[in-house]
């Protein structure tokens, strides 16, 4: 007999099954509440809520586990590389080394965009912001592929792959143009001979007769960075993403939607917010010793610290910390604020204050700082992000697209205005 859950209303019960996910994750199946009993779950911002199935990632955030389609994030940092994870990601298997070879030389053909978009890049101000660029230049991008774009489930399906493989590669495009908008610096194009990450640092940094040649160990940094960005479960963007797609709309425009949602500072914008914050311990003197106290008596925020899943050790800030370090010592450079950081870490782990409110880094208290290190800027840290979590968004557009049974995404609310009331008559 399988497992049921009972729930009691006015003195009747009712019971629903019990769904249990490959790792023995269980949820409380729902969906037929409200037409049983006429009552909802309130759960404020979900935290609670399973939204849907999903075959992609697990995460068992009291563990400190991640895992991309079953394979240990810690292997894949090691092992593989962003655009092998994104294959992954989105097919569901590594690919093998005939399959990476022709996906790699996909991605490189479909770097360049359409030169109409230049205009569009023109039309923007200076110090616009690069989320706001990337997002609209992404949806626009559609526009280009009208046969990719079609808000016709079947075609759009039909046209995923292609639709995939130029997304991926003309997110890093968009991207570098954004950068270059916004300091009023003419555009790079792409490179056919160099790999993904490499050939987005070009575009970002190089100059008119002084191509920039990034050193092999800042593209696997970059890489990594990449890597461990690539999908994250049912995140506020991801999330955002396979709302918009639930309502038929092309992957263009959910890919636009989720840069959006990821460009709050709650949720992309959480790196920035650790490197500012160690900015400014630096500038007071401090070596992170005072800091730590005002966090305790609650007049100071510890940023990149806790997670809305992890209640253990981010298995990605480890990897990033130590790629951090080893970034830094190849250059032959000292960053102060690694200093701060790494005393920070050290405090906190060890005070029970912050261990019994299971308060332990997360990838945002590391990654800003690699970021630093490789010379990308504080407003295109979330642009990192954004080109990071592409083959997610992708993969989470792709299930919601195929899945046998389509509904569109819609909450249910309590509502807590004013009861009916009547226009006075004058």
């Amino acid at each position: 007999m399988p497992d049921t859950a009972r729930i009691i209303i006015d003195g009747k019960e009712y019971e629903y099954p019990i769904i249990t996910g490959t790792e023995n994750e269980k949820a409380i199946d729902t969906r037929n509440l409200r037409s049983d009993t006429g009552h909802i779950t309130f759960d404020e911002g979900f935290g609670n809520t399973g939204s849907c199935l999903s075959d992609i990632t697990f995460i068992d955030g009291e563990k400190g586990i991640l895992r991309y389609r079953g394979y240990p994030i810690e292997q894949l940092a090691k092992h593989s590389s962003f655009i092998s994870v994104a294959y992954l990601i989105i097919y569901g298997e590594l690919p093998s080394a005939a399959q990476r070879e022709n996906w790699r030389e996909n991605i490189r053909r479909e770097a360049s965009l359409h030169t109409g978009m230049n205009s569009m890049f023109d039309g923007y101000p200076t110090r616009s912001h690069p989320m706001a660029i990337l997002s609209a230049m992404l949806n626009s991008l559609g526009c280009y592929y009208p046969h990719m774009a079609s808000n016709n489930r079947q075609q759009d399906v039909e046209h995923f792959d292609n639709a995939a493989t130029l997304l991926i590669s003309k997110v890093r495009t968009i991207a570098a143009m954004s950068y270059r908008t916004e300091k009023g610096l003419p555009y790079v194009w792409p490179r056919s001979d160099l790999r993904y990450t490499a050939n987005f640092l070009h575009m970002m940094f190089s100059e008119p007769y002084n191509t920039y040649e990034p050193d092999e160990d800042t593209v696997e940094a970059l890489d990594l960075f990449l890597l461990l960005h690539a999908d994250h479960e049912q995140n506020c963007s991801t999330s955002t993403v396979r709302m918009v797609a639930s309502s038929g709309a092309n992957l263009f425009a959910s890919v636009s939607a989720g840069v959006s949602g990821l460009w709050g500072p709650l949720h992309g914008g959480a790196n920035a917010a650790v490197v500012k914050m160690l900015m400014e311990i630096e500038r007071d003197g401090d070596d992170g010793t005072r800091f730590i106290q005002a966090a305790k008596e609650g007049k100071a925020r510890l940023m990149g610290f806790g997670h809305r899943v992890y209640k253990n050790y981010d298995p990605r800030a480890k990897i990033l910390g130590r790629a951090v370090e080893r970034v830094l010592a190849n250059m032959g450079r000292k960053d102060p604020l690694l200093d701060i950081a790494r005393r920070l870490e050290q405090e906190a782990i060890n005070d029970p204050y912050f261990v019994d409110r299971k308060l332990y880094p997360n990838v945002d208290f590391y990654s800003g700082l690699l970021l630093r290190a490789i010379g990308i800027p504080l407003d295109m840290f979330t642009v990192m992000f954004a080109i990071g979590r592409m083959p997610g968004w992708l993969a989470h557009w792709r299930e919601v697209a195929i899945a046998p049974k389509q509904r569109i995404y819609r909450p249910r609310q309590i509502y807590t205005g004013q009861a009916k009331r009547d226009i006075e008559e004058v």
